[in-house]
C-alpha cells in the first residue's frame, strides 16, 4: 500500500499567523497560564497540543476569574465583537489579538458598509463564532443568510446593500446566491441605491480545489482529516467526495475503520486549512504501523 499526504493541505495563511502568534505568547509566559476565548481553531489534535503548553481554554462567563491572576486573554482566529473587548477592558485584563488577519479585515470592511448606511447581508451560520464577532460591529443590524430562501423573506431588495460571506463558505454557493440576489436588486432598486458584492470567501480555501480534485482522484481511498466543526472541513471534504465516492471523514486516528483501506493500493490523507500536517503525518504513521501489524 502507498500512503500519501497532500503537499496542499495544512494550515491556511491566517492560521498559521494565529498559531505563531500563540507560541510566541506561550515562550514568553514563563510558564504561566494563557487563557483563550474559545476554541483557538476549529481542531481538537492542535487544541491539545497547545494545552500542553500551557493554552487554557475559557469561556465569557470566566474571564473575571483571571482577575488578579494572569490577566491575560487571547481572541482566537475567529475574532470576537467589540463588548469582548470593551468587558476585557473594564477588567482590567491585556488583550492579545489573534484574530485571522482576513477576518479582522471583514469586519472592518462591514463596519465601514454599515456606517455608509447600507444593509448588510452576509452569507454565513448566524451562531458561528467569526459570525458573532461580524455582528458585533455592526450592531446586530445585518441579515445572515444560509441560502437564497433566507435572503427572499429577510431581504428589503429596495435599500442600497452590500453582499459579503463568512470567510469558511462554500464560494460556489455564494456566487449562486450573488447572480440570484443581483437579478432581484436590478428590478426594484431606484436609480440612486445600488446592490454591491463583497467577495470575502477566503482565497485560500477555494484556491486549494484544483489540487484537491486532483489529489482525490489519484488515489483509491482518501481519509480527510479535520474538526467536526470545522466549516471549511466540511466543504473541502465535500469537495473530495465528489471527486472520489472513497473519501472518508475521520476527526482523529481512533475513526478509521481498516475495513476502507483492505484492497486500497494508492491511499490519501488530507485535511481542512485547520488541519496541522504533523497530524496527518500522524495519521500516516499509525496506518503504516497497522499494515506492519
Amino acid at each position: 500500500m502507498n500512503i500519501s499526504i497532500d503537499e496542499s493541505s495544512g494550515f491556511c495563511w491566517g492560521v498559521v499567523k494565529t498559531i505563531d502568534k500563540i507560541e510566541e505568547v506561550l515562550k514568553e509566559s514563563n510558564n504561566e497560564e494563557i487563557s483563550v476565548l474559545g476554541e483557538i481553531i476549529h481542531n481538537p489534535r492542535e487544541i491539545e497540543r497547545l494545552e500542553k503548553k500551557g493554552l487554557r481554554t475559557i469561556t465569557h462567563k470566566d474571564m473575571p476569574d483571571l482577575v488578579g491572576k494572569s490577566g491575560k486573554v487571547i481572541i482566537r482566529a475567529h475574532g470576537e465583537p467589540p463588548q469582548t473587548y470593551k468587558t476585557a477592558e473594564e477588567l482590567g485584563l491585556e488583550v492579545i489579538d489573534a484574530t485571522c488577519p482576513l477576518v479582522k479585515t471583514l469586519q472592518n470592511r462591514i463596519r465601514k458598509a454599515f456606517l455608509d448606511g447600507y444593509q448588510v447581508i452576509i452569507f454565513g451560520k448566524k451562531n458561528h463564532a467569526e459570525i458573532i464577532g461580524i455582528r458585533g460591529v455592526c450592531n446586530d443590524e445585518c441579515i445572515v443568510i444560509s441560502g437564497l430562501d433566507d435572503a427572499l423573506e429577510l431581504v428589503d431588495f429596495t435599500k442600497k446593500s452590500m453582499f459579503f460571506s463568512q470567510t469558511t463558505m462554500d464560494w460556489h454557493k455564494f456566487k449562486e446566491i450573488q447572480l440570484a440576489l443581483e437579478e432581484k436588486f436590478n428590478g426594484l432598486l431606484q436609480e440612486d441605491n445600488k446592490f454591491i458584492t463583497k467577495n470575502t470567501v477566503c482565497k485560500y480555501v477555494y484556491d486549494r480545489e484544483g489540487a484537491l480534485q486532483d489529489f482525490a482522484k489519484s488515489n483509491d481511498v482518501v481519509l480527510f482529516v479535520a474538526g467536526k466543526s470545522s466549516s471549511n472541513g466540511k466543504i473541502l471534504f465535500s469537495v473530495c467526495q465528489k471527486e472520489n465516492s472513497n473519501t472518508f471523514f475521520i476527526e482523529g486516528t481512533d475513526d478509521i475503520n481498516y475495513d476502507w483501506l483492505k484492497d486500497a493500493e494508492n491511499v490519501g490523507i488530507t485535511g481542512a486549512t485547520s488541519t496541522p500536517q504533523w497530524y496527518l503525518q500522524f495519521v500516516k504513521e499509525e496506518i503504516e504501523k497497522h499494515n506492519v501489524n
